[in-house]
Parts: C-alpha cells; structure tokens; sequence
C-alpha cells in the first residue's frame, strides 16, 4: 500500500513544491512505494519558476507539478496521508482540516527563498531545494509499514530537527 506524505506551505508554489518533487524524486530512484503531495491555504496557483529552475538540472521530474489548496486533500476520496509536514512559518499557525486516519504531523521550518531580492533567488532556491532533498531522503527511507504513529512521530520530528 502506497504510503501518502502531504507538505503544506501557504502558497503552494514554492517550499512545498520542491519537497513534494524530491520526496517523490527519491521515492522513484530507491523503488518505494510512497508519494508525496503539497498544497497550501491560499494557493498561488502557480509553481514558481526558480523552483523549477532548480529541479531540473538536478534530474527532478517536473511535469506533474502544480499549486493547490490543501482541501483537495481533506475531501472524499483523497489519498489517506500517513504525514502532513508544515514547511512554512505561517502555514503552520494556520488550521487545517481534519485530515483522515490522523496522519503523524510536523514542522520543518525553512525560509521563503521567494522573498530573496531577485539577485539572490537562484542561489536560495538551489539552497533550499538540497536542504529539502536531504530530510526528504531520510523520510522516505522510514519503514513506514512497520512503524504505528506513536513510533513514526519522533523519527519525522528528528528528521525536521537535523
């Protein structure tokens, strides 16, 4: 059974954006069965073009990418998310729905590399996305079908603390 990782950020265009790609990036290189997705409160609607910018040369699959409200997530249907993980300070204070079968949440707090002068995107962007690649290398790695929530909330916290 495939297990279901969501990552919020307010706009969905960015920090979210390249954790859903690298977890998923990961997941295909290692052969696990796992896929991420991310939404945001108030969706922007649109990836933003330094994210992209920086996952392609780093072989990331950008195709099926896109910006999307979080409720997609909560209604009938959706994949049932076994982790919700918050990447931006305000999308964390924000209150989310009540996710189905009560997913292990936490917050990992990485800076808006949008709001870098446009000088200094690329490098922040690129910055972040390994930033993100390596906890998103460390969680998709948990063996997910042996652990109950109690045992996989302080393995994703560490993860989000390193």
């Amino acid at each position: 059974m495939t297990t279901h990782i969501l990552v919020l950020c307010t706009h969905n265009s960015a920090r979210s954006v390249l954790a859903e790609a690298m977890f998923n990036h990961w997941a295909r290189q290692l052969g696990i069965d796992a896929q991420a997705h991310s939404a945001g409160a108030a969706p922007s609607g649109r990836v933003h073009p330094q994210a992209l910018a920086a996952l392609r040369p780093a072989g990331v699959d950008v195709s099926t990418l896109s910006s999307k409200h979080m409720d997609a997530f909560a209604q009938p249907g959706a994949p049932q998310m076994r982790v919700v993980i918050t990447v931006c300070d305000s999308a964390a204070a924000q209150p989310c729905p009540i996710w189905p079968g009560a997913p292990v949440r936490a917050h990992w707090s990485y800076p808006d590399p949008s709001a870098a002068p446009p000088e200094q995107q690329a490098q922040r962007f690129e910055l972040t996305r390994q930033a993100l690649a390596y906890r998103m290398l460390q969680l998709v790695q948990l063996p997910f079908a042996q652990l109950d929530s109690a045992a996989l909330q302080p393995l994703v916290a560490r993860i989000g603390a390193n």
